[in-house]
C-alpha cells in the first residue's frame, strides 16, 4: 500500500477541528501529522491544549502532536482549515503561496471568483477554476485553495441540485432551524437558548442566499455564472445539539408532482458514488415517507453523518412544492465535507503527494 497523505489541521482545537481529527482516525488515505491553533496553545501537546468535547476518546495518534502557529511550514502534504474567518484569509493564502493545497471550511475565500465552492456530488466540474486560480494568484507549484460551503448551504444546495437539474428552479424559500454546535464551543449561553429560539444568526442568511447560487451555477472559464434564480433565507438557532433542519419551498419552471420530486431526490447519485470515495455516502439524499421525519436525533447520523435526509414532500399552495431537509452540521456541513473534497481532489489528480 502506498504511503498515505500527511494532513495538517489549522484550528485543530475548535469544534470543527476536533471533528476533523475524529473523522480522520483510521482514514485509509490520510494521517494527521501536524496541528495548529492560536498563540495560547502553541508549543503544547494536543492532549494538553485541547479540551475534547466529542463523544469517545481523543485519538491516541494526535495526543503528542505539538501545536504550532497556523503558518507554513508544517510537516504535511496539505492542510484542512477550520480557522475563524477573521484570521483564515491571511493564514490560508500563506499556505497556498508556499505550495500547500488548502481545503478550507472557513468562509474567507468562498465567494472569490477563482475559488471552487465545492460539493463533490453537485459541482465537481467547478474544479476547472483551479487552473485560473494558480495563474492569477501565482501560487507555488501544488498550492491551491478549495472551500466547502456554509453548513446549512451544503444541505440546501444538495437537496436543490437534482431538482434544478431535472425541473428547473425559479425560486426557493428556506427557513432553517440550526443546532447549537453550529455556534462553536461554548456557543450560546444555556439561559439564553433554554425555552427559547433565536431568530437571527449573523451572516447566515446572506451566506445561504449567495453561496447556493454559486454552487448551482455554471463554471465558465475563470469564474462561475450564478444559477438563474433567487433564494430567500431566514435562519434560527434552536435548542438541539447537532443537526441543522431546513423547511424549504420551491417554485419550478413547470408543474411538478410530489412523486416526481421524491424520485429525483431518492435516485440521485453522482461522481463521488461512482468513484467509491471513502467519505461519500452510497445515498447522498435519503427520502423518508413518515409524516414526522426527518428529526435531528433520529436522522442526523444517516450515511455516517454524510447523507441529507428529506421528508414531508408535498404540494405547496404558494410556490408549488415544499419539503423538510436535515443534515449533520459538523460532519456533512463542515469537517466531513472538507474531507470528501480532499478525496475528490485526489481522485481527479488535482492534489498529489509532496
Amino acid at each position: 500500500m502506498s504511503r498515505r497523505y500527511r494532513v495538517g489541521i489549522l484550528g485543530a482545537t475548535g469544534t470543527v477541528g476536533q471533528r476533523f481529527i475524529q473523522l480522520l482516525e483510521n482514514h485509509p488515505q490520510f494521517e494527521v501529522t501536524a496541528v495548529a491553533a492560536s498563540d495560547r496553545s502553541q508549543g503544547k501537546p494536543y492532549a494538553e491544549a485541547c479540551a475534547w468535547r466529542l463523544a469517545g476518546e481523543m485519538p491516541a495518534s494526535v495526543k503528542s502532536l505539538i501545536l504550532q502557529l497556523p503558518q507554513p511550514p508544517l510537516d504535511c502534504d496539505f492542510v484542512f482549515s477550520s480557522l475563524p474567518g477573521d484570521v483564515a484569509r491571511e493564514s490560508e493564502e500563506s499556505f497556498a503561496r508556499a505550495g500547500y493545497p488548502v481545503i478550507s471550511n472557513s468562509s474567507a475565500f468562498r465567494m472569490d471568483t477563482d475559488v471552487p465552492l465545492l460539493i463533490p456530488e453537485v459541482n465537481h466540474e467547478h474544479l476547472s477554476l483551479l487552473e485560473a486560480q494558480r495563474k492569477q494568484r501565482c501560487f507555488k507549484e501544488g498550492g491551491l485553495i478549495v472551500t466547502n460551503p456554509n453548513c446549512s448551504t451544503i444541505m440546501i444546495a444538495l437537496a436543490l441540485a437534482p431538482l434544478h437539474a431535472r425541473f428547473g428552479i425559479e425560486a426557493a424559500v428556506v427557513t432553517t432551524m440550526q443546532a447549537l454546535s453550529g455556534a462553536g464551543y461554548p456557543g450560546v449561553p444555556s439561559l439564553d437558548i433554554n425555552d427559547n429560539v433565536f431568530p437571527f444568526i449573523a451572516s447566515e442568511e446572506e451566506k445561504i442566499e449567495t453561496e447556493t447560487l454559486k454552487i448551482l451555477g455554471s463554471a465558465n472559464g475563470d469564474a462561475v455564472a450564478d444559477a438563474p434564480f433567487h433564494v430567500s433565507a431566514q435562519c434560527h438557532r434552536v435548542n438541539v445539539s447537532d443537526g441543522h433542519m431546513a423547511a424549504m419551498r420551491v417554485k419550478f419552471s413547470r408543474s411538478v408532482a410530489p412523486s416526481e420530486v421524491r424520485d429525483a431526490l431518492q435516485t440521485f447519485t453522482s461522481l463521488p458514488q461512482e468513484l467509491g470515495l471513502h467519505s461519500a455516502p452510497s445515498r447522498p439524499i435519503i427520502v423518508r415517507d413518515e409524516k414526522d421525519r426527518p428529526q435531528p436525533r433520529l436522522d442526523r447520523d444517516a450515511g455516517r453523518g454524510m447523507s441529507v435526509t428529506v421528508g414531508r414532500i408535498t404540494e405547496d399552495r404558494v410556490l408549488g412544492c415544499r419539503f423538510v431537509a436535515l443534515s449533520h452540521n459538523t460532519i456533512r456541513g463542515a469537517a466531513g465535507a472538507a474531507i470528501l473534497n480532499a478525496e475528490m481532489l485526489i481522485a481527479t489528480e488535482h492534489l498529489r503527494k509532496g
